[in-house]
């Protein structure tokens, strides 16, 4: 797993996984052992499931990266307290699935959240075979 700062000012967790190093055929199994995982958690709560290879498509000027088959994002929250209106603007989290021909890259936001962001890093390196 990488840690890596986006545009200069989001930092994020990525992983690659060769599809040849998941028992996962595809973006939808692997949404779906997300789900599972989220569904488990005693805190976190499953939001919704977003195509967004799909949305990105049907837009006019669209642009999606050459040979990425499918792009999606698994929305959900870990919010244990609500301290301040402000806190609204950080939540909800999201995992990001693109899939390729040979692999999947998968790709979140870090938490301000320690219990977050070791439930999120400890799902997604749950996708490579042990």
């Amino acid at each position: 797993m990488k840690q890596d700062m986006l545009q200069e000012k989001y930092p994020i967790f990525t992983l690659e996984i060769d599809k040849s190093e998941t028992q996962y055929k595809d973006i939808d199994e692997i949404l779906a052992y997300l789900r599972e995982r989220i569904d488990e958690h005693e805190i976190a709560q499953h939001i919704g499931d977003f195509d967004h290879h799909a949305h990105t498509s049907s837009l006019k000027d669209g642009k999606i990266q050459e040979g990425m088959l499918a792009a999606g994002n698994i929305v959900f929250c870990f919010g244990t307290a609500l301290p301040k209106p402000e806190m609204l603007a950080v939540r909800p989290r999201s995992i990001g699935v693109a899939e390729y021909a040979d692999k999947f890259s998968i790709a979140f936001l870090e938490a301000p959240m320690p219990l977050a962001n070791n439930a999120m890093e400890g799902w997604v390196k749950g996708l490579v075979k042990q």
